[in-house]
Order: C-alpha cells, then sequence, then structure tokens
C-alpha cells in the first residue's frame, strides 16, 4: 500500500509538472494507420534494420486508442473522419466541416488563428482532400472540389501544402484560377520545396506559403518505396511549415501534417509500400521531435490516425513468411499495376519470360522472395487470363484499378511478407494516439476521435 501511495503521489506530480501551456503545437494524421499498420512496421524496424530502440512513436510516454465511427455509419470515411479531428463534431460520411444537417462548423484551426497562433496545414497527397480540406472548408461532400480548394484563400492559415490538388486534375481548367484566387489571398506560391528554399533565400519572407509538389504522382507526393527523384518528402513538407509558423509567429503555432500515402497504399493492399510509407511519416515527426527537445516545456506533439484501412495484419497462413521481404520490393503496387496495363495494351507477343524477368526484378520473385511451385504456377496462369485471353477481372480499389494479375501477384507478395488484409476499403478498428509533451497527459484512455481536437485545446489553456 505504502510502495502504491508513493507510485500515486509520483504521477500526481508528474501531472503537475506538465500544467504549463502548450505554445508549439504538431499534430499528425497518419491516414489510414491503424494498430496493424504500426505493428507490421514496428516488426520490420526491430528485425530488418536491427533497430534497439522502438519506432519513435511508440517511446511517447501516452499510447491509447481513438474510435472512430461516424455519424452515419460505425465506418468511418476520410472526410467524417478528418471533421472529428479538426472540429470536435461528428458528421456523416462524406461531409466536411459540416454537422449532418449541413451547418458549418469550424476547425480548432480558428480558435487558435484568433488567440493569435500562426496555423499551418500539411499534407503528402492532395492539399483539397477531405482531412486537410477539413480545417479551412464546408462542404456537403468531399467531391465538391471547386466549392472546397478556394475556400484555402479566406482561411487565414499561414501555410498549406499538398502533393497536388483534387482542384488540379488533367484538363482542369479551375486550378490557374484557383492559384489566383491564393495569390490575392496573399499567399506566396511554392512549386516544390526547392522552390520554398529559394523563399528562405529573399529579402523577406512571406506571411503565407501555398506549397505543392512540382512533379506530383496521382496528386500525391509519390510513394516513398517508388524513390521518385526530387520527390517531396513528409519531413519537408513538416520543415517547410515549421519554418513558415515560426516566422509568422515565433511565440506560439499549431501545425497539422497528414501521412497521406499510408491510406493511399493501403487501400492498395500493398503491404510493403505501408511500411515504408509510415517509416516516412517517422522521418516528420522526428522534425519535430527535434523541437520539442530544445522546447520541451512548452511543446506539445499528438499522433493518431482518421481511420484504419484495409485492416491490415501480421501472420498470415503458410510458409516461407519473412518481413524482410519488403526490401526485395522496388515498386509500389499503384506503379507496377499502371506499368503492367501500358505494357500489355502496347506489346503484339506478351510472353511470360518477359514478366518473369520483371518480377525478379521488381518483386524479388524466385531470386529474394522464395515462391513455390504452386505460386509459380497462379502466376502463369493469371498472366494468360490478363494478357492472352484478356478475361481477367480487375480488382477495383478507392485510388485505382488493378489488373487481375498485379493483384495475384502483390497478393502473393503479401503472403511472404506475412501481411493480411480484410478489405480495400476502411475499416472500424480503433487507431492508435501517442502523444509527448505539454500536457500530453490529457490524451489517455480510450478516447472518441471528437475529443482529441477538444482536448488540443485544452492543452494550449484555450477555452
Amino acid at each position: 500500500m505504502k510502495r502504491f501511495l508513493i507510485s500515486t503521489l509520483s504521477a500526481a506530480a508528474c501531472i503537475g509538472m506538465m500544467a504549463q501551456d502548450a505554445k508549439y503545437i504538431f499534430y499528425f494524421i497518419g491516414d489510414g494507420m491503424g494498430l496493424g499498420h504500426v505493428n507490421a512496421t514496428e516488426i520490420y524496424n526491430r528485425d530488418v534494420l536491427k533497430n534497439e530502440q522502438p519506432l519513435l512513436m511508440l517511446t511517447f510516454p501516452v499510447a491509447s486508442q481513438a474510435r472512430t465511427y461516424s455519424a452515419s455509419s460505425p465506418i468511418t470515411d476520410s472526410a467524417a473522419a478528418g471533421t472529428a479531428l479538426s472540429t470536435g463534431y461528428k458528421t456523416n460520411n462524406y461531409m466536411i466541416g459540416v454537422t449532418p444537417d449541413t451547418v458549418a462548423v469550424n476547425s480548432i484551426a480558428v480558435d487558435f488563428m484568433n488567440d493569435g497562433y500562426a496555423v499551418g496545414v500539411g499534407t503528402t497527397v492532395q492539399a483539397d482532400d477531405a482531412t486537410p480540406a477539413a480545417w479551412y472548408a464546408h462542404a456537403a461532400n468531399r467531391s465538391m472540389k471547386k466549392k472546397i480548394a478556394p475556400q484555402a484563400a479566406g482561411s487565414g492559415l499561414s501555410f498549406l501544402a499538398g502533393g497536388g490538388f483534387k482542384l488540379g486534375g488533367k484538363g482542369d481548367e479551375g486550378f490557374p484560377e484557383f492559384i489566383e484566387v491564393m495569390k490575392k489571398g496573399n499567399y506566396e506560391i511554392a512549386e516544390g520545396y526547392a522552390a520554398f528554399n529559394n523563399l528562405k533565400s529573399g529579402d523577406k519572407f512571406p506571411d503565407k506559403v501555398l506549397m505543392y509538389s512540382d512533379n506530383p504522382t496521382w496528386g500525391q507526393v509519390g510513394y516513398t518505396i517508388d524513390s521518385i527523384p526530387g520527390a517531396m518528402t513528409c519531413a519537408q513538407i513538416t520543415e517547410a511549415c515549421l519554418y513558415t509558423l515560426s516566422n509568422a509567429n515565433p511565440d506560439k503555432f499549431l501545425m497539422m501534417i497528414e501521412g497521406g500515402n499510408i491510406d493511399w497504399a493501403a487501400h492498395a493492399n500493398d503491404g510493403g509500400a505501408v511500411i515504408k510509407e509510415i517509416l516516412n511519416f517517422q522521418d516528420a515527426i522526428n522534425v519535430a521531435y527535434q523541437f520539442y527537445l530544445q522546447h520541451p516545456d512548452e511543446t506539445l506533439i499528438v499522433i493518431t490516425a482518421d481511420h484504419d484501412t484495409g485492416g491490415m495484419s501480421f501472420g498470415r497462413p503458410g510458409k516461407n513468411q519473412n518481413i524482410a521481404y519488403a526490401d526485395a520490393q522496388k515498386i509500389s503496387k499503384d506503379l507496377f499495376g499502371d506499368w503492367t496495363r501500358k505494357w500489355g495494351k502496347e506489346t503484339v507477343n506478351p510472353t511470360w519470360e518477359e514478366m518473369e524477368n520483371v518480377l525478379r526484378d521488381k518483386l524479388g520473385f524466385w531470386t529474394t522472395v522464395p515462391l513455390t511451385d504452386g505460386e509459380t504456377q497462379q502466376l502463369k496462369e493469371m498472366f494468360n487470363e490478363t494478357f492472352i485471353t484478356r478475361n481477367g477481372k480487375d480488382e477495383n480499389t478507392l485510388y485505382h484499378t488493378f489488373n487481375a494479375f498485379t493483384a495475384k501477384a502483390f497478393d502473393i507478395l503479401n503472403t511472404h511478407l506475412g501481411i493480411g488484409w480484410t478489405t480495400t476499403s476502411h475499416a472500424g478498428n480503433f487507431v492508435p494516439v501517442y502523444a509527448i509533451g505539454a500536457n500530453s497527459s490529457y490524451f489517455t484512455g480510450n478516447l472518441n476521435n471528437t475529443e482529441i481536437p477538444l482536448l488540443i485545446k485544452k492543452a494550449a489553456g484555450l477555452k
């Protein structure tokens, strides 16, 4: 009893020491990042990278969970979840910044800006996609891109960044007009991270910055696993946001950074790409952590997810499972799928031998990944169905449509990685919550996702 009393008093003392209001707040959202995604990445971190320390977010003193259901479904979409995480209100799937009856609700960005904070939002996918849009826009449906993107101009955000914009798709005439609207809102445009660095070398750094990739891939920055030269990273977006906000108000700021590619890879059921994206996300978190080490009493870092995508887990039936095979994968499922579709159309007489060489080179099949004779035969049969008789059935996911051969090849790769999936859509599982710094103790327990933004306000001393 005495030992318990001492421990309780020590814990209370620690909480008391963390009572100072948070002045510098980093809010990270791993889109689609469920507990299974984090677990698989930690296994890779430990067994393949041989790191003695767990993933950075797993070392944070607060590790809890959040419930993600929306007002209309036990399985949320990113619009409803993004609204919950930015405003503290539940809404229906597909809705952004509004209640189920379409009444506009402000994100906590408004409260923080009213209190003098500089606020920034960054993502690795489109900056007008659901999660970032919920910080500055109101729309009855997330598809209303011509209505959503322009609202950023009057939002008051000091920084907005993404891989691209839904409004900036091929042949979309609204994008140049949107850029002009942003310029009229006093935003300086940085097309790429190098362009942002050029802004830093000017006589006066701008008050507001809009940054997007100068070479977006499907509207996002591109997958880490594809090793795209010059691709903008989540860490660079975080660094640019930190620099901009520190310039706008060195005394207090709030930023939300989304690792959006995690979700895209999980929708594709691409286990290797998910792992590499979460490691990329960790690099971004480390930018915040290094800042925290310089300002430990005034900084708060909160990490969570909007939902689980794919129901990813570690452990499948069968032999020869090794997560190290993730390093044999040199291409994302999205890029491989696009290549095989184009190759199948343009090649006059596609042969198995040609495809076999590609599988060796890009996925490590038969060289690093020990396929069974049965798996090889399955691939040959699916090759014929997809490219010869053309009877293969496509696999449709949220962001991509894959031919049958690509779907089979990556299912076999996932089997050898030991990674299983329940869906190519969202799952209703709890998502992780990690926190460190000023008033991080507020984020304990099993939370409703609507509590998180309200607790961030509380941590900063805002009503």
